[in-house]
């Protein structure tokens, strides 16, 4: 199935994570496949996407083979922590905490991408990948079921390539996507974000911190530093993660339709620390910290699409394909599905298999995947994410039926179901329909408590240290069950005053009109 008109089977658009990861596991599978990266930069710079969660992890560890290279040089990632402030929370001690009891039982990761991004890389170029660094893909001129061609630019020299399969893994700047007109905006859900890198933000498990807040000591037994920690608001939410050699990544997304981000000419973690500073938690946390120079940015619209993903002689992967929001850090699993998926198709056309139902299904499941996880887990959920009451059964509801129905299947079953993003099988149906059901009804009581002058009534004080999330069905079950019944026992108390209103209450909340790319401003 080779074209001996070909300069490469495959070019890989972009050196970075996605790329890197396709041409190493295609080298891999088939060690005939002439595959090229092209990679724009000499050298990584720090970028977003510094926490796997567990299909992620399983990707990183059992395919990639990356497990003694994380453990050694990365941070191993507890689970997740929320940190709820009103008025009367005071400080850090006084605001109300949801998160496990103990360390996390099933393995995820702190990752510092740019090192991250230059191991994969080295891996795919000693599997046999060739790399051509620094270069830019000036065009690429695609030609279905043919050969592709791409004009490169190294240096001062010009060439013209010819492939038979390009991988888009470019990134934001979605190199396919924007030249042929599929790139679109995600209007539905506007939100903002900017992040930067602090030096000197305090140990979280520190004698001296509990000694001044013995709140957070017993019966907390885990650890709170290495966990994705979450400064909640209304309409809003930040993160501190540490990463290894002790600069800890701090960033905020926004949704400007209920919060609104300083104006004026301060740099990004200049607006990022003011902006932060509504919660009562940030004066201990950030106020001796200081800002890595040269590392703060922001971009005005977060989330996009491609209304394409794959053709006969193309594939999408990574962010060049889509983003939808950083809540949960989904980005890396829809990494893992993308190139996943990516490799099957190029298999397919050179095993000489029937390639049209493959690519049918890889477009249908994306699309499917993006619209449901929107529905399920995001549409208008900055209504409610900043409250301690209706987060700790939102919490518990997505993260268990995550690890039920989407990653327990992987671990036990195995890597033949990547290719399938989360929510777009048949058998996934039911689950879209419960989290979409209670995430609107969650968000139309929050909305009425903002409404009421009630929101976050219980983010003082209050400590949610549950057990933690494994794969054991029963104890997955008991989960869900106790969260489904916390939210019927809600309806029953409160929620009926906002019952038929969802759409009502969220009619002055229209999204301005973006038309422009997402842009990073910093």
């Amino acid at each position: 199935m080779t074209d001996a008109a070909a300069d490469y089977d495959v070019v890989v658009v972009g050196g970075a994570l996605a790329g890197a990861a396709t041409a190493l596991l295609l080298r891999r599978e088939d060690p005939s496949l002439r595959v090229l990266i092209i990679e724009k930069n000499d050298a990584f710079k720090r970028r977003v996407g510094e926490a796997t969660v567990e299909i992620s992890a399983y990707f990183f560890c059992r395919v990639l083979g990356l497990t003694q290279f994380l453990t050694q040089t990365q941070l191993a990632k507890n689970g997740l922590r929320f940190w709820f402030s009103n008025e009367r929370s005071g400080n850090l001690g006084g605001c109300s905490e949801i998160g496990g009891q103990y360390l996390s039982t099933v393995p995820s990761f702190l990752v510092d991408r740019a090192v991250l991004d230059e191991e994969v890389l080295r891996r795919a170029v000693a599997e046999g990948s060739e790399l051509l660094r620094p270069a830019a893909v000036e065009s690429v001129h695609l030609e279905s079921g043919s050969l592709q061609t791409l004009k490169v630019r190294a240096g001062e020299e010009s060439r013209t390539l010819r492939t038979r399969w390009v991988v888009d893994a470019s990134g934001v700047r979605c190199l396919l996507a924007r030249a042929h007109g599929w790139w679109r905006s995600f209007d539905a859900h506007p939100t903002l974000s900017a992040w930067a890198r602090f030096r000197g933000v305090p140990d979280w498990d520190s004698a001296g911190l509990v000694s001044r807040h013995p709140s957070l000591g017993s019966p907390f037994v885990g650890i709170r530093g290495t966990a994705t920690n979450h400064l909640t608001g209304y309409g809003w939410w930040a993160w501190l993660i540490a990463l290894k050699g002790g600069d800890t990544s701090v960033g905020v997304v926004i949704d400007p339709r209920r919060a609104s981000w300083p104006e004026g000419d301060a740099g990004p973690a200049e607006k990022l620390r003011a902006f932060l500073g509504r919660h009562a938690a940030t004066a201990e946390l950030l106020g001796a910290a200081e800002p890595v120079t040269g590392d703060a940015h922001f971009r005005r619209h977060l989330p996009y699409r491609s209304t394409v993903m794959a053709g006969d002689g193309f594939v999408l992967t990574g962010d060049a394909s889509a983003f939808l929001d950083p809540f949960y850090s989904p980005g890396m699993d829809w990494l893992t599905f993308s190139v996943s998926a990516a490799i099957r198709t190029i298999l397919t056309w050179r095993r000489g298999e029937a390639l049209e139902p493959v690519l049918a299904g890889h477009n249908r499941d994306f699309e499917t995947s993006y619209q449901r996880m929107f529905e399920a887990l995001y549409e208008n959920k900055y209504d409610y994410l900043g409250d301690f009451d209706l987060m700790r059964i939102a919490l518990r509801l997505d993260i268990a039926l995550y690890y039920l129905f989407v990653a327990r299947p992987i671990f036990f079953e195995g890597t033949r179901l990547l290719p399938f993003p989360a929510f777009s099988v048949r058998e996934a149906l039911p689950i879209y329909a419960l989290m979409k059901v209670v995430n609107r009804r969650l968000a139309s009581i929050g909305h009425h408590r903002h409404l009421s002058g009630r929101f976050g009534i219980n983010n003082q004080g209050r400590r949610d240290l549950f057990a933690g999330f494994n794969f054991r069905i029963s104890h997955l079950l008991k989960i869900i069950g106790g969260a489904v019944w916390s939210w019927l026992r809600l309806e029953a108390t409160e929620g009926w005053k906002s019952w038929g209103g969802s759409k009502a209450d969220h009619r002055d909340l229209q999204p301005e009109s973006q038309t422009r790319p997402p842009q990073n401003l910093g």
